[in-house]
């Protein structure tokens, strides 16, 4: 079957009928990427219910900040699927709304944290949804650092657009990846303030492919459900790529997990410290007899004794 074969399909009644259907809900977070219309459209889409949900448990979020930075960690596991293996990328969305600054960072595991500056953050639009613009910001920057392992990271920065989180990133793909791209992520959060659907979906135009098939997508594009209503819904990401399409023309080229996992270990808070450089740790050691660290990410405690910080003046004089 053609993808053009079902360009005037009703995606109002396709999405109502696999809304009504008798299945269970997927529970487990994942991720799926797809091509189509010849390769020359890649879809990358991710149910990040539960990661939403523990980062929000962590950090006690509020509202609108769980949206802003679900949002932004639902991109940014989709990211993460764009790395090669032992690659990981940063992000660092800073505006001048009460959310402060948000961080995030993932890894080609597909293992991400992200965190914000003010977790208790409840702002609302006049018609009841959540004011995650107003929130983040009108104006500021969205910067991505990839670490490829080359000599040095490579950084790239863009202006906010709206401060929405979905349309910032839309920019960024297009500006700096200079790749077109529609990025759309959603989180949807319950009468217990907690995180009952998150999740997300970009579409990136590649190289041949035709003003009709870009057509075809916008044209779907606007007419399908808000991604956290089909997540919430039920639909899983094959149905959810066939709303995108118009058909099921498409083949899936991964599924993996996704998970919301820090990678922070006392080893690395070792080597910070040593960074600090023997003066400081010296006069650490001489008044405090001992040192605590605590990771922003999961808000783990790492514990340095005096003889921790010993074994560290000792490597720190070798070398």
């Amino acid at each position: 079957m053609n993808n053009n074969d079902n360009i005037d399909i009703d995606l109002g009644k396709l999405y109502d009928n696999l809304r009504a259907r008798d299945s269970k809900k997927i529970e487990g977070d994942y991720l799926q990427v797809a091509t189509c219309f010849n390769d020359t459209v890649r879809i990358f889409a991710v149910r990040s219910t539960n990661a939403v949900l523990e980062m929000q448990k962590v950090h006690q979020m509020y509202p609108t900040s769980s949206a802003a930075v679900g949002r932004t960690l639902t991109c940014a596991f989709m990211m993460g699927a764009m790395l090669k293996e032992d690659q990981s990328l940063a992000i660092r969305i800073e505006g001048d709304g009460p959310i402060g600054k948000i961080c995030c960072e993932v890894d080609s595991s597909l293992h991400a944290m992200a965190y914000c500056d003010n977790p208790e953050v409840y702002l609302k639009y006049k018609d009841g949804h959540l004011n995650v613009g107003d929130s983040v910001g009108r104006t500021g920057s969205l910067t991505v650092t990839k670490d490829l392992h080359l000599k040095e990271p490579f950084t790239s920065t863009v202006e906010l657009v709206s401060g929405e989180i979905a349309e910032d990133f839309t920019y960024y793909f297009t500006v700096s990846e200079q790749c077109p791209s529609s990025v759309s992520l959603g989180v949807q959060i319950d009468a217990k303030c907690e995180c009952s659907a998150a999740g997300g979906f970009i579409v990136q135009v590649m190289p041949g492919c035709t003003e009709e098939t870009i057509s075809i997508l916008e044209k779907n594009l606007e007419k399908i459900e808000p991604v956290s209503n089909m997540i919430e819904a039920g639909l899983t990401l094959r149905e959810i790529f066939k709303l995108i399409i118009g058909s099921d023309d498409f083949t899936v080229r991964q599924t993996r997990p996704v998970k919301f996992q820090c990678s922070c270990s006392k080893e690395k808070y070792t080597f910070g410290l040593k960074s600090l450089g023997y003066k400081t740790i010296k006069k650490i050691y001489d008044e405090d007899h001992g040192a605590e660290a605590k990771c922003y990410y999961c808000h783990k405690v790492y514990e340095f004794s005096e003889e921790d910080l010993k074994k560290i003046l000792d490597e720190l004089k070798v070398s």
